[in-house]
């Protein structure tokens, strides 16, 4: 053995840079799970709010006859006191790609009362959206007394996205993919692993804690894999993706044409809720407003009627596209349920499997999140129909163009 080389191995000596790395973990563990608290205390709260809201409007109707009313008070609600923070999703996600100023607590209380009032006179809109911009705004606001520069902020708005979704979904798998997932941020993927997951698991069990319970979704009739049933799967999920352009392509263009022919902000929303309220007395049925989750249950154990999907489309495309708020999410996973239950009579796969993959895939194609909707199959409805959603999520995803729910994502 040449002089001077020993076999022995060497032990790395514990060094202050070692213990500052130890020390800025831990820190980032403590900052996670305070997200991941008051993300998931708001998601309670908008959660029970919004069971309190649709339990009144179902059992007075005749609330719904003042959507316009509700519409038109909370644009002037926005116009008055969020100028600031109206680009809801939209400004969380530029805030994280290019940091410039901590997003007002007025966020926070602004986006549930929007949305309460959306749901409780009959507006067709969901939850996620609500839930990112509460997490996110919420997580914001440690940035000044923490000091956090722009690297750290954007990951504190990452797992801020990550506890809101998870926790309003009970779904924290998916919420910690989702909220770097959504951002397309390869850069920042290893240091928001930690952040987001915390986040995350963090969120959902304190929205747990508080005795919210989640709705569950059984797939209860499955299939074997074969050439035929993967197959059809590939042509559900390009299926599925084409909804989820329609659906963004609708919203998108329907704001875009309204801002322009409505220059004062609080009438678009007014005249939303004159298109909704007519809509609903007209058709006789309460089916395609608020969330809808009756519906989408019912898609996974009843052959339901194939219009289901369409009606539900237009109705939250006027809803969201003329000013209401609230999110994206659950009416997709309506579209996408009863889409799938209505395939069922062309494609040789069972509804209830069908549904499950549809309530993912649609999201996926609308969200671009096929790994996020895959890991929520999974968490929703286990390991087989889990592989049947991966399949379709991901011919969704390819099949949906480059449109989405969010902004184009960047590197950053």
């Amino acid at each position: 053995m040449p002089e001077g080389l020993s076999t022995r191995p060497t032990t790395p000596h514990f060094t202050w840079k070692h213990a500052f790395h130890l020390g800025t973990g831990l820190r980032w563990i403590g900052i996670s799970a305070v997200i991941g608290a008051l993300a998931g205390t708001a998601s309670a709260f908008l959660l029970v709010s919004l069971d309190f809201a649709t339990k009144t409007r179902e059992a007075h109707r005749w609330l719904i006859a003042l959507l316009p009313v509700a519409g038109f008070s909370v644009g002037l609600l926005y116009r008055h006191f969020g100028s600031k923070v109206e680009g809801g999703n939209a400004l969380i996600l530029e805030e994280i790609h290019d940091p410039q100023e901590t997003i007002s607590l007025r966020m926070t209380p602004l986006i549930l009362l929007g949305t309460f009032l959306t749901h409780l006179f009959g507006g067709s809109a969901g939850r996620e959206g609500t839930a990112l911009q509460t997490g996110a705004s919420l997580a914001d606001q440690l940035t000044q007394p923490l000091g956090l520069d722009g690297s750290q902020r954007r990951l504190l708005l990452m797992a801020g996205l990550s506890a809101g979704f998870g926790s309003v979904f009970g779904t924290p798998l998916a919420g910690f993919v989702f909220g770097m997932e959504v951002l397309g941020v390869a850069r920042l993927l290893t240091p928001a692993l930690g952040p987001c997951l915390i986040a995350a698991v963090v969120g959902d069990i304190v929205t747990r804690a508080w005795r919210v319970h989640h709705t569950i979704y059984r797939v209860d009739a499955l299939a074997g894999f074969t050439p035929r049933t993967v197959l059809a799967s590939v042509l559900a999920g390009a299926l599925f993706g084409l909804m989820a352009l329609i659906f963004s392509y609708g919203v998108h263009h329907l704001s875009s044409w309204s801002k322009k022919l409505v220059r004062f902000g609080p009438l678009r929303p007014a005249i939303g809720g004159v298109i909704i309220a007519t809509a609903v007395f007209t058709m006789g049925t309460t089916r395609y407003i608020g969330l809808g989750v009756p519906v989408i249950v019912d898609a996974f154990h009843h052959v339901l009627p194939r219009a289901d999907f369409a009606w539900k489309t237009i109705f939250t495309v006027v809803t969201l596209g003329l000013g209401f708020k609230g999110g994206e999410v659950t009416p997709l996973f309506f579209i996408g349920a009863t889409m799938g239950n209505a395939l069922s009579a062309v494609l040789p796969l069972p509804a209830s499997l069908l549904a499950g993959m549809g309530f993912v895939a649609v999201f996926a194609g609308a969200a671009k999140t096929p790994i996020a909707s895959t890991i929520m199959a999974f968490e929703l409805f286990g390991p087989v129909p889990g592989c049947f959603a991966a399949i379709a999520c991901v011919a969704s995803y390819l099949c949906s163009g480059k449109l989405g729910i969010y902004p184009l994502r960047k590197q950053i």
